[in-house]
């Protein structure tokens, strides 16, 4: 924080609790009120509010929108090629929109945490990525209004918590599509974790291709990691040493594929002659992957740019007209598939 920033906060704070001394009750009321808490009666509320515009203090999220904005982007972690294109996208679409970016882990801060630096640092919202909210930290950000937008959440959110993603069960269905297209009838997975709606997405639209193409699910191909290189590497060495391994491999990741590419190695096989391998992401690591991956590509930049309209506008109190945004996939092909061989 800027000494600039802990000056603005001081005198906020300062106002605050003149206010609630003014008003005959506790700052942590005043609190309640600004961030339209429903656990404040109607007379003290009005009374607050009163006093409030009297003394002409403006909710950080209703400030004249020509003031210097900032929104904060949190991440469970700043490794892999995914967040990478994440952050990209959002900071590239918050600079043409004149706004700055915070970025920020869950590692040493909670997402508790980040919301009260929300508040304290006066930002427009904060962009939640890959990750798990709490049930308290939902209902905080629903009572108070606090202007929140997830991304790809590990679990359904409530309906009021607005989210982005992509047509993860589609894409997939299509990634699959396309390895049956070129004669593969044994397909493996590694695939994300099932709490992940991403991953478990991915798998149904695996599942469904096989099922359209009258191929059962043989769960002794599949596996299931985080979107994860090292954990990617060990799974699909069990997939390439079952008795029955798998002549392709879709990967619900990029860092997944890459593991999948080195496990083919060390087993002597050839991508994409013995092997096909097909990813999901189709980050800067695909097209520079030895072969480079066919993949499943997600637009990042389209990502970024509708994750930080949809804050901004939350923010301005116009939410969206849908609780979640899905946007299309596309498949890119590359030298990492190829027909299967005649047996």
């Amino acid at each position: 924080m800027t000494v600039q920033d802990k000056g603005q906060l001081d005198a906020q704070y300062g106002l605050l609790t003149d206010i609630a001394q003014e008003a005959g009750v506790s700052l942590s009321t005043v609190s309640k009120v600004v961030h339209r808490r429903r656990d404040v009666g109607a007379a003290t509320r009005a009374r607050v509010e009163e006093l409030l515009a009297r003394h002409g203090y403006v909710r950080p999220w209703e400030r004249d929108h020509r003031e210097p904005r900032q929104i904060i982007t949190v991440f469970r972690d700043l490794s892999g090629p995914y967040t990478l294109e994440v952050v990209r996208g959002i900071v590239d679409a918050a600079g043409e929109l004149g706004v700055d970016v915070v970025t920020g882990t869950t590692g040493r801060r909670s997402i508790s945490q980040w919301l009260e630096e929300c508040v304290a640092l006066g930002a427009a919202g904060l962009i939640i990525v890959i990750s798990m909210l709490a049930e308290e930290d939902q209902r905080r950000i629903v009572e108070q209004r606090l202007p929140v937008v997830l991304v790809d959440p590990l679990s359904a959110p409530s309906p009021e918590i607005p989210s982005i993603g992509v047509t993860n069960w589609s894409g997939a269905r299509d990634a699959v599509q396309h390895l049956l297209g070129l004669g593969h009838t044994r397909i493996g997975m590694v695939a994300g974790r099932s709490h992940s709606l991403a991953g478990a997405a991915r798998l149904h639209g695996y599942r469904a291709a096989l099922e359209e193409a009258g191929i059962g699910y043989d769960p002794a191909i599949v596996r299931s990691t985080d979107f994860d290189y090292d954990e990617a590497l060990v799974a699909t060495l069990q997939l390439l040493r079952t008795e029955q391994p798998p002549t392709a491999v879709f990967a619900a990741s990029d860092a997944q594929a890459l593991g999948v590419l080195e496990a083919a190695r060390q087993q002597g096989l050839r991508v994409p002659e013995e092997l096909s391998v097909m990813s999901f992401d189709d980050t800067l690591v695909a097209a520079m992957a030895s072969p480079p991956l066919s993949a499943v590509r997600q637009p990042f930049e389209e990502l970024g740019r509708e994750a930080t309209r949809v804050l901004l506008q939350t923010a301005e109190g116009r939410p969206p007209a849908s609780p979640r945004i899905e946007l299309a996939t596309k498949l890119v092909l590359r030298t990492s598939t190829s027909v299967a061989r005649s047996t």
